[in-house]
């Protein structure tokens, strides 16, 4: 099958060149990100394979249903980017990739709390210029914390057992459907109001649904803890970006450590250190000393990639051989969900 590769990175075509190395797929790589104006690059294409940041809103799937494409790869497990509805009046099948090693976005997320809990990044700014005063890096011990983890799926689960066996937390956990497992290990299931007055730290793994959107903002930064950590590795659009910067400003948010942004579509997975940045909702985010932020890079293992590649590779040969699509998500099922 011939594909257009859209937002492609030297790493992206390492590992699915190595997945596609019997030569079964004739994959097309285009830096570009995919949208309604780089649509045209996949003419005559019949498969497009997509990643999170690029738009698959109506109008792009109109124009990649023109030019001949009945299927929308998504080397990610997340689907909001695409426009689902669309997508099945076109008749263009849209399949994802489900779990791409989870220990991988659970590990980096507990990672991030270590990091700013401990003043990681701050000390080793200040070692780069020769300080090594200790003042200002006093941090806090992260056993002794209450840890809020919200959703326990392959992600959640996997944080919410690692805070509470392997350091010690004391872990709410808010989610539909309880984890037995994770309540044997001694995780309490609350509501999510509870989870959110009663945790030192709020991590959030979650789908982005109409529903979860902005579930952090002002109301909930309101009903926090004082002090309360945010942290997110899940998607961007969770967290009302400019309510948590008033939290910051009033002190009522004590720290906040991001590896996703809403709006980080213009920002994310590009060089722009000689650019002008214009989103000054996000310059002002830096400026916090108590904020952490990665571009995304949660997922970024040799093992995930590898999964990905793989995953996708699969739900190519299926489609081409006209097997059944088991990783297709479709509009039917984001209202079950």
């Amino acid at each position: 099958m011939r594909v257009a590769v859209f937002s492609t990175k030297p790493y992206d075509r390492r590992f699915l060149d190595a997945a596609n190395r019997d030569g079964l797929h004739q994959l097309d790589y285009f830096e570009a990100r995919l949208d309604t104006t780089s649509a045209a690059l996949a003419a005559g294409y019949p498969a497009v394979c997509a990643f999170v940041n690029d738009v698959l809103d109506a109008h792009t799937l109109i124009r990649l249903a023109d030019g001949g494409v009945r299927l929308v790869a998504l080397r990610s497990a997340g689907f909001n980017n695409v426009d689902l509805v669309a997508a099945e009046e076109l008749g263009i099948a849209v399949v994802r990739v489900p779990a791409y090693s989870p220990e991988a976005v659970a590990e980096f997320t507990i990672g991030l709390m270590l990091a700013l809990e401990r003043c990681i990044p701050r000390a080793w700014a200040r070692v780069r210029d020769n300080n090594f005063a200790l003042e200002g890096l006093i941090g806090r011990t992260l056993g002794r914390r209450t840890i809020g983890v919200v959703g326990t799926g392959r992600i959640g689960a996997r944080v919410a057992r690692g805070l509470r066996l392997g350091f010690g937390c004391e872990v709410l956990a808010a989610d539909h459907v309880q984890d037995e497992d994770l309540v044997a290990a001694g995780v309490e299931y609350v509501p999510l109001p509870a989870l959110l007055s009663r945790a030192d730290i709020i991590t959030l793994h979650c789908p982005l649904t109409p529903e979860t959107r902005h579930m952090i903002n002002g109301d909930v930064i309101a009903a926090a803890r004082p002090g309360v950590i945010v942290v997110n590795t899940s998607r961007g659009a969770l967290i009302d970006t400019v309510a948590l910067i008033k939290g910051l400003k009033s002190r009522k948010i004590g720290g906040v450590a991001l590896d996703v942004y809403e709006q980080e579509g213009d920002l994310f997975f590009e060089d722009l250190s000689n650019e002008i940045i214009q989103d000054d909702v996000f310059q002002r985010l830096l400026t916090f000393p108590n904020v952490l932020i990665t571009g995304h890079q949660g997922f970024l293992t040799e093992e995930a990639l590898q999964a990905i590649a793989a995953t996708t590779l699969r739900n190519l040969s299926d489609a081409e051989a006209g097997l059944p699509l088991v990783n297709a998500v479709t509009a039917a099922q984001v209202v079950g969900h």
